[in-house]
Order: C-alpha cells, then sequence, then structure tokens
C-alpha cells in the first residue's frame, strides 16, 4: 500500500477500525492481505483527519524501521501545511522521535505519551503511543489513548 502505515503489523488501522467502524480488521482485506486504501481514504476523508509525515528529508542511521536510528534532516513545514488547513487546530504525533520533531517545529516542550499541550500560537500537540507492535502496549490499551483524543476534537 502506498500509504501511511501500510505494514499490517502495525496497529494504526486496526486501532482506526476498532474505534470508527467497531471492529479492528475492519479496514484489513483478508483476500488480498493487505489494508483497504480505498476505505482507508474513505475514512480519513469523513473524520477529516490529515496524515503526513514529520520530516522532508532523514538519513537512516542502521538499515531498520526504528525511528530511533533516523537523523532528521529536513523536518516538514509544519505551519505552511497548516496555513493551508485553517479549521486544524490540533497535530497528533504516533511516538516519541515525531514528537521530538514536532515540539522542535513550534518551540514546546514534549508531550508526556498519551497528553496534549497547547503551544502558545494555540495549537494543540498531542504524542500517541506509537502503533508500531515494537511498542509493548496490547491494541486495546492504544486504543484507550487515541480514544481519548477523538473524543477530545469531537470525531468519535
Amino acid at each position: 500500500m502506498d500509504f501511511y502505515y501500510p505494514n499490517r503489523t502495525n496497529d494504526f488501522w486496526k486501532i482506526c477500525g476498532l474505534l470508527f467502524l467497531g471492529d479492528a480488521d475492519a479496514l484489513y482485506d483478508k483476500t488480498d492481505k493487505r489494508f483497504n486504501l480505498e476505505a482507508i481514504r474513505e475514512l480519513m476523508t469523513e473524520k477529516h483527519i490529515a496524515l503526513n509525515d514529520t520530516a522532508r528529508v532523514i538519513r537512516r542511521l542502521k538499515g531498520n524501521a526504528s525511528d530511533k536510528y533516523l537523523e532528521i534532516i529536513e523536518p516538514v513545514p509544519l505551519y505552511e501545511l497548516l496555513r493551508e488547513m485553517p479549521d486544524c487546530h490540533s497535530v497528533a504525533t504516533t511516538g516519541e522521535k515525531a514528537a521530538g520533531v514536532v515540539a522542535d517545529i513550534t518551540g514546546t516542550a514534549t508531550p508526556k505519551m498519551g497528553e496534549m499541550l497547547v503551544a502558545p500560537d494555540g495549537l494543540e500537540i498531542w504524542r500517541m503511543p506509537s502503533t508500531s507492535r515494537a511498542y509493548p502496549l496490547p491494541l486495546a490499551q492504544k486504543a484507550e489513548y487515541y480514544a481519548r483524543m477523538f473524543r477530545h476534537l469531537s470525531i468519535l
């Protein structure tokens, strides 16, 4: 899948399926053994959720997918993107590395996992648990964190 969180072992789309559709596998096509990109795009559009990386240019320091070994060469121009979405007032990150990048961009502290802080310009910044299976938290517990944020944002 040429989109965010394509690995079927990642919990992001399972969390969205569970919270928004009542079934952790609702966005997974068991026949094709991959996530259903069309259903995902429809759900994200319906819920007004935009996805983006926190970096434009990175360097992998080791040959694996761990964010721990990413060097951020060029962060995303967050405020340029937000100007294109004037109704967007909250940003959420899925992990420690991304949370640090957003904190650097916004000049704020890094929120504690599962918590939100408000930047001086009013932007809400959430740090959510990583959806990687390498992060040792069961799906249901990860979903609880996301549910709290989505309820606060009035999309759940």
